[in-house]
């Protein structure tokens, strides 16, 4: 029983010799270029950045092919060995690209501030707002809840009508817990 699958080619032997280095020239890389901006456009590269990683590929095919790991087929056509070989080292220089961080979130604009709302907040309004936040957080319950009852889509009225308080009692209290709130703001600044 062989643990190969139907139709599987057969594995080749492990005593089998390593192909000849071969040594293209640099012309022949250079020829290939259209093949390879192909390749980076297939694979999702920017225009922007097209132009640097083919440099990248063409240098990164001639060191493999000095260091002697240029290793195709004898059989193969040539020049179709050298293209797929290319296409190769392309895919992977592109995803290598695509993968880094930079690129990934770089948005590319002629204003940079023109992408920042008009109504963001500035520092100070949030040093200020967190100021305010502990200093509600720390009023007694009921002047808390009265504030943020205020806030909220509910009206004066329909609080003090919950919870019992004649209208004047309950706008009384809220003009005492926002003078408390005021105060407490005010110590935390300064």
């Amino acid at each position: 029983m062989s643990d190969r699958k139907s139709g599987a080619p057969p594995s080749p032997p492990l005593s089998m010799p390593p192909r000849a280095a071969v040594f293209p020239p640099v012309g022949a890389l250079v020829a290939e270029q259209r093949l390879i901006v192909a390749t980076l456009i297939a694979c999702g590269v920017p225009a922007r950045d097209r132009e640097d990683l083919l440099q990248i590929v063409l240098v990164a095919a001639w060191r493999a092919i000095q260091s002697g790991r240029y290793r195709p087929d004898p059989r193969a056509d040539p020049r179709r060995a050298l293209r797929a070989w290319l296409q190769g080292i392309t895919w992977r220089q592109a995803g290598h690209h695509l993968g880094r961080a930079h690129v990934r979130r770089e948005v590319p604009v002629d204003d940079p501030r023109a992408l920042v709302d008009e109504g963001s907040v500035d520092l100070d309004g949030r040093l200020l707002a967190r100021a305010a936040l502990r200093a509600l957080a720390e009023l007694p319950a009921r002047r808390r809840d009265l504030l943020l009852a205020a806030a909220g889509p509910r009206t004066v009225t329909a609080h003090a009508g919950a919870h019992g308080l004649a209208p004047a009692t309950a706008a009384r209290r809220l003009q005492l817990a926002r003078k408390a709130l005021a105060r407490r703001i005010a110590r935390r600044l300064w």
